[in-house]
This record gives C-alpha cells, sequence and structure tokens, in this order.
C-alpha cells in the first residue's frame, strides 16, 4: 500500500508483510522520491535493526540560496578579494544550561554509485537549506595509504578502490564522530594521480549541518549510527559510466581504456555487491539527483525543521538563572559610574568617548590580571634588603582581540603588559540567521600555554564570544586559562558563556538587564565600534554580537 502525493514526483510506500523482493524492483525512473519504513532485523548485525528517524514535512518552497561551506576537498577555506583574504571556518558551538552541548550537529548521508551526482545533490542541498554553516564531507579523502605492492597494481588499473577495504573506516568514524559534537578535526587530502595521502592535512571547523557523501556511506555500521538522515541517489549505469569517464580522463590523468576495465572489473561488480543493497537503509531515494527539486525540498524541510525546534529553545534556555560565580564586575565606584554616563549618553562626542573609555579599559584590564595565578618570590632591594614579592606563575600572558571593537582594548593591555604578544579574531554577525560566522583568524604560535585575555567592547548575546572561545579551544587553550573582558555585558551574554564555558573567567565594568530585538544592549552603550571610530554602519548590520 502506498500513499501517493504526484505520482510522478514524490512516492512514499510502505512495506507490505511478506512483500517480495522483485516486487520492490520496479524501475526507480519512475519515482522522484522514495521514503522508506524500515524494516525489523532479527540480529545484532542486521541493518535494519538501526532505529527510525523522523520523517520529512512535504512542504516545498525552494529558494536557493549560496552559503559558504568547509569542504574535505583540496580547496582552503578561503575567500580571497581584491583587498585580504578572509579565513571561513568556525562556528558557534550550541550549549545548554548545564554547559554541555545541546544540540548535535544534523548530519545527512549520501550514498550512490560512483559518479551518481552525490557531490551535485549536496551542493543543491547547501544551496537550498539557507543555513550560516555547512561541512561537505566527501569519502574520497579516505582512501588507506597504499603499499608498494598495492601502488603497483593501482597503476595498472588492478586495484579495486570500490572495495570497503580500500577506505580507512576507522579514521572516517572518528572524524565524523568529532565533527557531529561541533568539534574542529583535520582531513587527509588524498590524491588520485599518485594514489597516496598528501602531506598536509585539512582543518575543517564544526558546523550546523554536515553532509557525509561517498559511494559506501552506508556500509559500515558504526557510520550509520552517526546519521540523521540517509539519502541514496539513484541514477542509471549508463549515465554513471558516461559521467566517470569524463572525470578520471580529464582530472584524474586516467586513459579510456584504463577506466574501463576498471569499471567492469571492479565498479560494477561492488555497486552491486555492497553499494546498491545499501539503498534497504536510506530514508530517501532520490532519483535524477541534483535536477529532482521535489526531494531535495523534501530533505531541506526536513532539516529546517529539526534546526527551529534547537533555535526555540535556546532563545529561553537561561531565562531566571542567576548570574554565574565566574563573573567579575570591577567595583562600581563614583569615578566607574562618572565615566559610565559619560559614555553611555548618546550626545557625548567622540573625543570624549574615546577618552573615558580608554580610562575605563585601562582599569578592566588592571582588575583582570588581579585573578593571574602569582607565586612568591623573593628579591633583594638596592639597600640589600629582602623584599617578599610575587611573580606571574604561568609562561605568559597573550591578549586576542574580537575585531573590530575589540581591538580598541588592544592598547590599554599593551601599556599594562610590556611586550605582550597578539592576536586578532574577526566574527561578523549573518543577519539573515542571527548567528556568527568567523571570517579571519590570526594567533601567536605557541597560544597553547598561555594565559589568555581574550577582548571584546561589548557582549550581548554572547555569540561572537562563543565562537571566540571555542576557537581558542580549538587551538589548545585551556578553559580555565581563558580571560573574557568586556567593557559592558547583557545578562543573556553572561549565562550564554558561563554556561558553555563553565571555566572561563568573565570580566566586565557592568552588566545590563535586557537585549532587544535588534540584539543591543538595554540601556546599553550604542554601536561601541561606530562612536569609537566615527563611522557610520547600516542599520542592519551590529558589532560582533
Amino acid at each position: 500500500m502506498a500513499m501517493k502525493i504526484n505520482q510522478n514526483d514524490v512516492q512514499m510506500p510502505q512495506k507490505e508483510e511478506g512483500e517480495k523482493e522483485e516486487d520492490r524492483s520496479m524501475s526507480r525512473s519512475d519515482r522522484s522520491v522514495q521514503v522508506k519504513r524500515k524494516s525489523s532485523g532479527s540480529g545484532d548485525d542486521s541493518l535494519g535493526s538501526l532505529p527510525k528517524h523522523p520523517r520529512c514535512p512535504l512542504t516545498p518552497s525552494l529558494s536557493p540560496r549560496k552559503r559558504t561551506t568547509s569542504q574535505s576537498k583540496t580547496e582552503p577555506p578561503l575567500l580571497r578579494t581584491n583587498k585580504r583574504t578572509i579565513y571561513t571556518a568556525g562556528r558557534p558551538p550550541w550549549y545548554n544550561v548545564t554547559g554541555t552541548t545541546f544540540k548535535e550537529a544534523f548530519v545527512i548521508g549520501l550514498c550512490g554509485g560512483s559518479a551518481s551526482g552525490k557531490t551535485t545533490v549536496a551542493n543543491k542541498i547547501i544551496e537550498a537549506l539557507d543555513v550560516p554553516w555547512v561541512v561537505l564531507l566527501s569519502m574520497d579523502s579516505f582512501y588507506k595509504v597504499l603499499t608498494k605492492d598495492e601502488q603497483e597494481l593501482a597503476a595498472k588499473n588492478e586495484y579495486n578502490f570500490d572495495h570497503p577495504e580500500a577506505f580507512d573506516f576507522e579514521l572516517l568514524v572518528t572524524v565524523l564522530r568529532k565533527l557531529k559534537k561541533g568539534k574542529s578535526i583535520k582531513v587527509p587530502v588524498y590524491d588520485f594521480t599518485s594514489h597516496c595521502r598528501r602531506k598536509e592535512w585539512k582543518t575543517v571547523y564544526g558546523a550546523n549541518v554536515v553532509i557525509f557523501e561517498g559511494i559506501l556511506a552506508f556500509a559500515n555500521k558504526e557510520l550509520l549510527k552517526l546519521l540523521d538522515m540517509k539519502v541514496f541517489v539513484d541514477t542509471d549505469s549508463d549515465i554513471r559510466l558516461v559521467r566517470r569517464l569524463k572525470r578520471d580522463i580529464s582530472d584524474r590523468g586516467r586513459d579510456i581504456n584504463g577506466v574501463i576495465k576498471q569499471y567492469n572489473k571492479f565498479v560494477k561488480p561492488s555497486f552491486e555487491q555492497y553499494i546498491e543493497p545499501t539503498v534497504q537503509v536510506a530514508d530517501i531515494v532520490v532519483p535524477r539527483g541534483g535536477e529532482n527539486f521535489v526531494a531535495l525540498d523534501l530533505i531541506v524541510q526536513h532539516v529546517h525543521s529539526q534546526l527551529e525546534k534547537v533555535w526555540s529553545a535556546l532563545a529561553s534556555a537561561h531565562q531566571g538563572q542567576p548570574l554565574p560565580k565566574t563573573l567579575s564586575v570591577l567595583e562600581s565606584t563614583p569615578q566607574v559610574r562618572g565615566m559610565h554616563t559619560i559614555i553611555r549618553n548618546k550626545d557625548t562626542n567622540r573625543d570624549e568617548f574615546i577618552f573615558y573609555s580608554k580610562r575605563l579599559m585601562r582599569l578592566l584590564i588592571e582588575h583582570a590580571l588581579s585573578f593571574l595565578p602569582l607565586k612568591p618570590v623573593q628579591v633583594e632591594t638596592p639597600q640589600g634588603s629582602i623584599y617578599e614579592g610575587k611573580r606571574l606563575s604561568g609562561k605568559r600572558v597573550t591578549g586576542v582581540s574580537i575585531l573590530r571593537a575589540g581591538e580598541t582594548m588592544e592598547q590599554a593591555l599593551m601599556h599594562v603588559c610590556k611586550d605582550i604578544r597578539l592576536g586578532k579574531i574577526l566574527i561578523q554577525t549573518n543577519h539573515d540567521t542571527g548567528e556568527p560566522e568567523l571570517h579571519y583568524l590570526r594567533l601567536p604560535k605557541d597560544i597553547s600555554e598561555d594565559y589568555v585575555i581574550l577582548m571584546d567592547s561589548t557582549v550581548s548575546t554572547g555569540a561572537a564570544a562563543l565562537m571566540a572561545v571555542r576557537v581558542l579551544l580549538d587551538h589548545d587553550v585551556q578553559e580555565d586559562k581563558i580571560f573574557l573582558l568586556s567593557l559592558l555585558m547583557a545578562e543573556m551574554g553572561v549565562h550564554s558563556v558561563a554556561y558553555a564555558f563553565p571555566k572561563v573567567r568573565i570580566i566586565t565594568t557592568a552588566v545590563d538587564k535586557k537585549v532587544n530585538n535588534e540584539f543591543h544592549i538595554i540601556p546599553g552603550i550604542g554601536n561601541f565600534g561606530d562612536r569609537y571610530f566615527g563611522t557610520d554602519t547600516p542599520s542592519d548590520w551590529t558589532e560582533s554580537d
């Protein structure tokens, strides 16, 4: 029995009990999408025993929009312009009030025969998803390192690259598991001409959505457990052969006879033995690949519905929570309150705004340095007496500013800490989604053992600060050695950072209660960067957060 919604586009069959295999082997070209219900397997090794996943809502509304993606190909995650190079890697992690990951990344698995159009389908999904960050992970990056004998076989087109033994599933599962948790990973880069891995590996940061594609994406039980949606791309074998000929000859330096020989000896038999049977575990079957817009929209709608659950829960995650113990607010002396009065006043001119902001920054940094661990030391004074003093017990202190407004605090830090090393992170909010995106990163070498003073002028939602801390952790900086400094914070931002990273020290001169719909702190200070640098920004752009 099947429920049909436009027979030529979408078909959702339900397998009847006792249904024969040949009854379900109808030509897939007669349908666009097949959403399957799993049959219950009897043994532990049965693929049918895997847990079910929610089905996709049928609400077609494609509005393709290109997004920046991190891919496991050889291209670096960089956007080059005539003025600068933008580093496009990273995303904010999602956390709940206990400090643990709120929701793992949504992982879509794309499986299908060689040259079936999996990458095309993946790119179409990325364009239509309209989410700020997507990672495209290709199984092609995880071929095993060949021995000398295997390389000789590969040079003669006698090595089976379509067999499960050709892939490093152990490394692949480890990498995908880390990506699902939002962690950065290193992906090998495979050279198809020399049949070996290149020396350099590519760093990829976590994402909201991970799309994993490969010919044997469904062939490993551990991999299947990591997939939230399984899509099988079904393309006619003749079309796949033509595509493979074009690709292997033009892109991989093969000759036509070698490609055909390899196809008949390895590719076709492996597809029939290892790849085609895995269609049974797929949630969705997509014939015609990237041109099947109904199928693509079905996938996109389901992913959106899952992400919306996360976003709605995050909006109220920290309401009513007490301010964390890791927060330290500079004492509100008459001097401090007077300086706040001046810089908060909308009529204060730029010169006075800069002058009193710098005074507050200096006080803030001096206050922050008092939390650094010190060890007792003895020094001899010019009079020959011994003085019992203190000295930093750590290796050194490094400053990292969140551009652009955080850079204004660097001068005060350099005045207090002589010869301090500085790093920079550029994070800007995507105004369609409200999420920050990492555009530029420059950190000093060997930062992992340092105490890091992370600086931003204001913290409203905490989104930019979350991403900045995540980047520091990805560079092996210890969480309890990170000090987040800001002139002004909103309670929402304080909670977000504290619950996500409970060991990070949060230091500010004042905490305001509210954040409005434009993510501005209320009563606030206005756009600090504009007021400090004397620039006018479009109304839909906000500083960092």
